[in-house]
């Protein structure tokens, strides 16, 4: 029994060795952030984010919270005239900021939820995407659906983006397509209501 026990012990020590190699390695890695919370280590993907001049002194993209889906995009408007967005009416809001999504990846740019419910504030062609070989400044296309005139303000958050992998398939074309399926070709409504 005594035996088993020095077995076990050493199998841990080796397994707890060769862990933290590994750990060192992954640390070691471009593109990636070691999170430690309590005994749980985890590593977070790197989005870099370049600031354009017109977003000085403004927070960078980020979570609110560490449960968050999506991080905050703010509004990189001028600091001395707001932008007035009436019911009704669209605008693109710069952010100042733009990012390297890594390949694989997509952001998706959504509503903020509390402008949406409080003042009808959302995004047109949501989720927009931003794919991962794009450079350019990160802009928000904004509606007012609401009843009021609603002020965009500097560094406000307008929108919020999220991460998410993405999968490329190859197209080819085909005389026919595979067995037809029950629901064919119906659309728009063809399975009902409710």
């Amino acid at each position: 029994m005594a035996g088993e026990w020095r077995s076990v012990k050493l199998g841990l020590a080796v397994g707890a060795r060769r862990f933290a190699r590994c750990l060192s390695q992954l640390s070691a890695q471009p593109g990636l952030t070691k999170i430690s919370s309590g005994s749980t280590t985890s590593f977070m993907k790197q989005i870099p984010f370049y600031r354009l001049p017109h977003s000085e002194g403004i927070d960078i993209p980020n979570y609110e919270t560490s449960g968050a889906a999506g991080m905050d995009l703010p509004a990189a408007v001028a600091s001395d005239g707001a932008v007035i967005l009436s019911p009704g009416m669209r605008a693109l809001v710069p952010t100042g900021f733009i990012c390297a999504i890594p390949d694989g990846y997509e952001g998706q740019i959504r509503p903020r939820s509390g402008l949406a419910f409080k003042h009808g504030i959302t995004c047109l062609n949501t989720p927009g995407t931003i794919d991962c070989d794009y450079r350019g400044e990160l802009m928000v296309l904004l509606i007012n659906h609401g009843d009021e005139d609603f002020e965009i303000t500097r560094g406000m958050r307008i929108a919020q983006m999220v991460v998410s992998p993405v999968t490329q398939l190859k197209p080819i074309e085909s005389a026919e397509l595979p067995e037809p399926t029950k629901r064919g070709d119906g659309g728009f409504g063809s399975t009902g209501v409710g």
